[in-house]
């Protein structure tokens, strides 16, 4: 195959004359039977990449795709081009779903979108099989890691292609994805020595702008004012925070709706339809807005809250101008907001190392909307693009702050940093810089390096702010695979040992800092939570002292009530583990304290909040009424798997469930015999393939649970 037929018919199907950057090297990769990797920006031009080679080449194109709307947007166009298109999904019927396999059996579809879903499903790979396919395309592909910002466990299923058409090229492409994720998707895919593509991620018709969120809707109704009768996305954290914006702005005169998960189908449809066609001009709207979306005059994307990470703030504002015009990003931003996604964080039933990377990369987005540094340069470097210059067209260099010669302070983080052997995150460096008494810097000894105390000029928040704008010009670099630890850099390196001086905005004093942008001391809906919880707490405590005419601190202390709301024990082995909590209080006033936090819990679960345990003790009430597993996964729309989760930590901590049930006391034996192998958390996946698929996950689960149960590691 040549790039002349591909020229050809880049110009008669869609009109163009040129490639764009990188596309026909991405394309001659393909006609070489090449795995390929691509980065390219939202806008740039991804679909081409896979769409040419699929209409110039024998056989169908198999493209794996997210979304229903974007499949449907996607053939509708090709089709509208005079491409051969179809798509797979559930919105089919029987009929039209046979309609478009005959199709493809006799050879009349060049390009075919199906979901991760169906395509790993058993019942296609008969299809799959007969069909003469030429390549597959994996759009969205940072889907498939966990290191990505939209993790989607279904893609994960996706490796399967290399193993059964190991002749077929495979292209996987992403408009967002750092280099952590980009080696994970080779590796998930079984990419065979890929060529990788990675296109430049500046939009230079995208403004950047970010500010304080003192009144945000004012302000937004005056950015509004100044947009009149342009398009427009106003990304929302929370769903009723879309609806409400919308009928604010709605009053204001606006043509707005609002967008979110729980709207319904037909109304989202009705939403979306309208936006594209421009008869609503503005969508309020929640991250499950936009990747759907094909509409290129999109004027502009506003942030009313902190986007969760960079790779979903560049996606999202890359919505805006994909026409090459000039389009603008406004941020508004927080601490309210990073106090928020912390909540949603830490009460959510991820793995410690997830959550950990989430909040890590959560701190990232929160350094990239404070650093005094050009925005795209940030944004840029983040993505592994150098970027020397300032770009003219952010809020910092359109306002520069006011710089010196930091090479002195840099050397000294550095050269910190590196005396560690890069062992260090953000704040256990600034404290050995500063000489602090933290007990793991003597501990870890990093007391005995020569920088120890050499920055004692800066105050802590001032040694942060550094660091920051150090990370944002690529000096430093942060390990999320190493516990989110820091790296110099080799542009680092250069200024340790070769010189090189480097410019960095002054720490504002703390005053001024204050004018700039307050630090209220806003409490998280955790700390609300606690605080409620704390009150309850006393009042029960005061009632059973009155009742045995004892002082209440003789029943438990306030530090003994403080450390129960926090960490809120649902067992008595988990009370136990409260600090002022012995064996004869547990006796004595174990059951009623733990029955009234259970209750507080359930009645925050019941009410939306996010409150751990929650959702494992509304599972376990519905089960101690009689309901089935099946009857309660229905009720609460979960899964029967995640019910029988639930059931086993509850058993873990305690409660007396007849486990005969789902496993024998036989299987329970040589599973736990099997354990000491195994590590906490006996990770599931690992004996599931251990015994070779002879037990089910539910039976290892509750025999995991028994296990912990018997030896006291309840909630392990």
């Amino acid at each position: 195959m040549t790039l002349d037929l591909a020229h050809k018919a880049l110009k008669k199907y869609f009109g163009y004359d040129q490639f764009r950057p990188l596309q026909a090297e991405i394309i001659q990769a393909v006609y070489d039977k090449r795995d390929v990797m691509v980065l390219m920006p939202t806008g740039g031009g991804k679909s081409i990449c896979y769409q040419i080679p699929a209409i110039t080449m024998d056989g169908v194109a198999v493209v794996v795709s997210p979304l229903i709307a974007l499949m449907k947007d996607q053939v509708e166009g090709l089709s509208a081009n005079g491409i051969p298109a179809a798509y797979i999904n559930s919105t089919l019927t029987g009929e039209q779903t046979r309609n478009v396999e005959n199709a493809l059996l006799a050879g009349y579809v060049k390009l075919l979108y199906v979901s991760p879903e169906k395509l790993v499903s058993q019942g296609f790979q008969p299809l799959l099989k007969r069909l003469k396919i030429n390549l597959f395309a994996i759009d969205e592909a940072h889907c498939i890691s966990a290191w990505g910002h939209d993790f989607r466990p279904e893609y994960t299923q996706l490796r399967f292609l290399k193993e059964q058409f190991p002749e077929q090229p495979l292209i996987a492409l992403t408009a967002t994805a750092d280099k952590l994720t980009r080696k994970d998707i080779i590796g998930q895919l079984h990419l065979q020595e890929p060529a990788t593509f990675i296109a430049s991620f500046d939009r230079p018709n995208i403004s950047l702008q970010v500010r304080p969120g003192q009144k945000r809707f004012e302000q937004i109704v005056d950015f509004l004012k100044k947009h009149q009768r342009q398009s427009g996305i106003i990304y929302c954290l929370s769903r009723k925070g879309c609806q409400d914006l919308a009928s604010k702005l709605v009053v204001k005169g606006f043509k707005a709706d609002y967008y979110h998960a729980e709207v319904p189908a037909a109304r989202r449809n009705k939403v979306q339809e309208d936006f594209t066609n421009d008869r609503t001009l503005i969508i309020c709207a929640t991250i499950a807005f936009g990747m759907g979306i094909d509409k290129s005059n999109v004027r502009f994307v506003i942030h009313y809250n902190l986007p969760r990470n960079l790779e979903g703030y560049y996606q999202e504002i890359g919505r805006a101008g994909r026409d090459g015009l000039p389009a603008e990003a406004l941020l508004f931003f927080s601490y309210a907001d990073v106090n928020s996604y912390r909540d949603m964080i830490e009460q959510s039933e991820a793995d410690e190392a997830q959550k950990a990377l989430k909040i890590a990369k959560l701190n990232r987005m929160f350094q990239f909307a404070e650093a005094p540094v050009c925005r795209r340069k940030t944004v840029l470097y983040y993505f592994g693009e150098s970027y020397d210059r300032n770009c003219g067209n952010c809020d910092v260099c359109q306002n520069p702050p006011q710089q010196f010669d930091g090479t002195v302070a840099a050397q000294k983080a550095l050269s910190a940093l590196t005396r560690t052997q890069e062992q260090v995150g953000m704040n256990l460096l600034v404290d050995i810089l500063r000489g602090s008494q933290r007990r793991e810097i003597f501990e870890q000894r990093f007391n005995e390096i020569k920088t120890y105390g050499a920055g004692r000029e800066y105050t802590f928040e001032d040694w942060q702010f550094l660091l920051s704008q150090m990370l944002h010009v690529g000096l430093i670099e942060i390990a999320y695979d190493d516990h989110s630890r820091l790296k110099v850099t080799d542009e680092g390196k250069k200024i340790l040992f070769e010189g090189k001086k480097v410019k960095l905005a002054l720490p504002v004093p703390k005053a001024k800092r204050a004018e700039r942008q307050p630090r209220f001391q806003e409490k998280t809906k955790g700390q609300e939570l606690k605080d409620e919880l704390f009150e309850r707490l006393k009042m029960l405590r005061r009632s059973l002292a009155q009742q045995q005419g004892v002082p209440p601190y003789l029943i438990f202390s306030d530090a003994t009530l403080d450390d129960m709301s926090q960490k809120r024990p649902l067992a008595d082995a988990d009370m136990l583990a409260v600090s002022g909590v012995g064996e004869r209080k547990l006796q004595l006033y174990g059951d009623a304290f733990i029955e009234e936090i259970r209750r507080f819990v359930l009645e925050k679960s019941g009410d939306g909040s996010r409150v751990a345990g929650g959702t494992q003790l509304q599972s376990w009430e519905m089960f101690k009424k009689g309901r089935s597993v099946e009857e309660i996964a229905a009720e609460r729309d979960i899964s029967p798997v995640t019910v029988i989760s639930h059931l086993a930590t509850m058993y873990e901590r305690g409660e007396l469930i007849d486990i005969d049930r789902w496993v024998s006391p036989e299987e329970v034996d040589i599973i736990q015999g099997a354990l000491g192998m195994f590590s906490e958390p006996y990770p599931q996946k690992e004996l599931f393939e251990h015994f070779e698929g002879r037990f089910s996950y539910d039976k290892i689960r509750w025999a995991v649970a028994d296990f912990r149960r018997q030896n006291g590691a309840a909630g392990a």
